[in-house]
């Protein structure tokens, strides 16, 4: 059924044609044994019915001059309507049903002012009598009544066939304002995928570059020194693969279980500095205030800032570069600070990933990242991460410091260029 409605609709002219074929079949007889005056007026109306879609309006007018012209006609020859006239009703519905209002009453006002005309002249052709009331009760009905009726229901069609446009709209900017949230779904999971592979990747891969650099150097001189680089390049290596395998874990299905890692937070800060020291890297690490329980992914941001940030010194900072990591708890917030005292850096080194993904991750819990060259030299990088909790009574205030210290391992401490802008971190 619905492909036959569509198909009429397709073929608007074809089906207008056949109704205009019908209505013409109405008054044949009634022209063949009467008064030629009325075909001017029967050809008008049939040649409307034929473009009422197409042309509403213009349709309608043809109609109405029809029509004058049979009344007119009708007073001179005295004759009768024709069964045709009902293409004024159609032509009238045609009008309402597929223009505005403002087109459509006007229309209504000229069929009712023409029905009251007809009235007039049919009622002048009766002398009275039975006949007489007939006539009146006839012209009135149909010219009238049913005029109304048609202008009515074509409004109604108006109202219904916008409502439903109104709709079909409705839901196209519903799907595509769906279409579009996916997208910027995906992009923003794309973006967190990308951090993750950019912190991970560039921490453990650094961190393996400088143990091998350290044991291809060591090979000879000192055997058990290279064996200790080796074996942190292979647990480093286990520890990337780990956390791949607990970022890629969220492209599984819900059925799939896997051994991942927990989410890393501060809790594990000491491993990662403990695992920066392996590498050669001096660190320092001091804690002040008092602890507090932060959301999962607000650790997790900040242990990525220490984490990139290690990284970064371990690639610019110079062979002796040394770095300071402090924690700071304060009633606001959290505070993450590292600093190191690498090489200074050219002012037009072209901007990395590395802080770009720092920002956008700490923003994520309405914090705030800054990080830029120190005036003497070296790089600093600090993360505020506001906190909902309650400032800390007093008296509880705490301060833990770690003196600097480097690992066991080789003590190369940097691998790549060296003079590397902080920009480009």
């Amino acid at each position: 059924m619905s492909a036959l409605y569509a198909w009429l609709r397709r073929n608007q002219l074809l089906v207008d044609g056949v109704l205009a074929l019908a209505v013409a079949l109405l008054s044949i007889q009634t022209l063949v044994h009467g008064p030629w005056i009325q075909l001017p007026a029967y050809v008008l109306l049939v040649a409307a019915v034929a473009v009422r879609r197409k042309v509403p309006g213009t349709a309608f007018c043809i109609g109405a001059v029809g029509g004058a012209i049979q009344v007119a006609g009708g007073q001179l020859v005295r004759a009768a309507p024709l069964p045709t006239d009902i293409a004024m009703l159609i032509l009238l519905y045609s009008v309402a049903a597929y223009r505005p209002r403002k087109a459509s009453v006007p229309a209504l006002l000229v069929c009712l002012a023409g029905s009251a005309v007809a009235v007039l002249v049919w009622m002048s052709q009766s002398t009275g009598g039975p006949d007489f009331l007939v006539r009146v009760a006839y012209a009135t009905t149909l010219f009238g009544g049913f005029s109304l009726l048609a202008w009515v229901l074509g409004d109604s069609m108006r109202y219904r066939r916008g409502y439903y446009a109104a709709l079909e709209d409705k839901a196209a900017r519903l799907e595509a304002e769906r279409h579009a949230q996916a997208k910027i779904a995906a992009a923003a999971e794309r973006a967190r995928i990308a951090r993750e592979l950019h912190d991970i990747v560039a921490h453990h891969v650094s961190v393996m570059v400088v143990q091998a650099d350290g044991a291809r150097y060591a090979l000879r001189a000192d055997p058990g020194r290279a064996e200790t680089a080796l074996t942190a390049i292979s647990a480093t290596g286990r520890q990337a693969l780990t956390e791949m395998r607990r970022l890629l874990g969220v492209l599984r299905s819900a059925g799939e279980q896997s051994g991942l890692a927990p989410v890393p937070g501060l809790g594990e800060l000491r491993e990662l500095l403990d695992q920066a020291r392996a590498a050669g890297l001096e660190v320092s690490y001091t804690l002040t205030g008092t602890p507090r329980e932060l959301p999962e992914g607000a650790e997790l941001a900040a242990y990525r800032v220490v984490q990139e940030s290690l990284t970064n010194t371990r690639k610019h900072g110079g062979i002796a570069a040394t770095a300071a990591v402090t924690l700071r708890y304060e009633p606001e917030g959290l505070t993450v600070e590292v600093t190191d005292d690498g090489i200074a850096s050219p002012v037009n080194e072209p901007a990395g990933h590395g802080l770009a993904g720092m920002r956008e991750r700490i923003a994520m819990y309405g914090g705030t990242v800054e990080a830029g060259p120190l005036p003497g030299g070296g790089f600093r990088v600090t993360a505020h991460l506001p906190s909902p909790a309650a400032a800390d009574p007093p008296g509880e205030q705490q301060e833990e410091r770690e003196p600097d210290r480097a690992g066991n391992g080789i003590g190369l401490g940097w691998s790549g260029s060296s003079g590397l802008s902080g920009a480009a971190r």
